[in-house]
């Protein structure tokens, strides 16, 4: 534990340090966000730097490379599967630029390369034999052999949306992302001592509470793509590779509900001819269009957040 709570202070510091010197280089770049016209409450954040992630990603990122003494092939491919979401998330925020428009990546070729990330991580737990996950709330296990497969391959997917839908308001991703990160990585090591993906947990922790100084309303800074498919993959493959995929529904929860909301009004909006469930999609534009703030609508969902995984480690000790 010792030294996951040192790559938290690590990534904290390192990650200020980053968003510092990249925030000014992505004014000078004129990397600013598009804003979609229809969010109208939105309208004055149009030119905001966006690709953010790239300062605390990095920074998590060389913080547990840093840091872990252990040689584990889960932690490394876990870095190497949010290398490349943030890679794919870079081109997806580049293009948005080049079309001034927040349009970047075609939705097939997002989702195909998603599908074959998740796919590769599918295969890699199947032959390694990681198919035994953790029930929440207690300490047993499942072992769902063949079965672990399809569900891989759904969770990796509905992850990386997940984050990205979740972030549409100023700290709200990030706010959800540090109590995430700090319980999962908290509730590994109760379970297995496992250094590398706890590290890794607690490196996101610190790099994302730092990137909060920027990011919490009004945002100087947008984690956009770069950001947010990175986080999703972290998410998938540190709970998925610990045995702890189910554990996402619970602490990541309001994750979970971001997709849920869109579906939701989606699948109503074309049954009923146009009618919605929310006013707006995700759940948290809806929130906002109630006139809830978005400080108010960040804080709840962290606290809610962090409450669940309370309620996760208690449950485990």
């Amino acid at each position: 534990m010792k030294s996951s709570l040192l790559a938290l202070i690590a990534a904290f510091f390192l990650s200020l340090i980053f968003c510092k010197i990249l925030i000014p280089l992505l004014r000078k770049w004129k990397a600013g966000q598009n804003i979609l016209s229809y969010v109208k409450e939105h309208k004055q954040k149009s030119g905001t730097p966006t690709m953010g992630g790239l300062a605390f990603v990095t920074a998590a990122i060389i913080v547990s490379i840093v840091v872990i003494k252990e040689k584990n092939i889960g932690a490394i491919l876990s870095i190497i599967v949010a290398l490349a979401f943030m890679l794919v998330g870079v081109l997806d925020d580049i293009l948005k630029q080049k079309h001034k428009e927040n349009l970047g990546l075609k939705a097939w070729q997002k989702f195909s390369f998603q599908l074959l990330v998740a796919i590769a991580v599918g295969i890699f737990c199947l032959r390694n034999g990681w198919t035994k996950w953790y029930i929440p709330f207690t300490h047993a296990e499942i072992d769902l052999k063949n079965w672990a497969m399809p569900l891989l391959i759904f969770i990796v997917l509905a992850s990386v949306n997940a984050v990205n839908l979740t972030d549409g308001l100023d700290g709200l991703a990030a706010g959800v992302g540090v109590p995430f990160f700090a319980f999962l990585g908290l509730i590994i090591w109760l379970e297995r001592g496992a250094e590398g993906y706890s590290v890794i947990s607690f490196s996101l922790c610190g790099a994302l509470l730092a990137y909060l100084f920027y990011n919490a309303s009004p945002a100087s800074v947008f984690m956009g793509d770069t950001g947010s498919l990175a986080l999703g993959g972290f998410v998938a493959c540190l709970a998925c590779f610990s045995g702890n995929a189910l554990y996402i529904a619970v602490i990541g929860l309001l994750f979970v509900i971001s997709v849920i909301s869109v579906v939701l009004q989606v699948i109503y909006y074309k049954v009923t001819g146009g009618k919605r469930i929310f006013l707006m999609s995700p759940i948290h534009h809806h929130f906002q269009q109630k006139g809830y703030s978005e400080t108010k609508i960040a804080y709840a969902y962290a606290a809610i957040t962090g409450l669940l995984g309370i309620v996760c480690v208690f449950a485990l000790i």
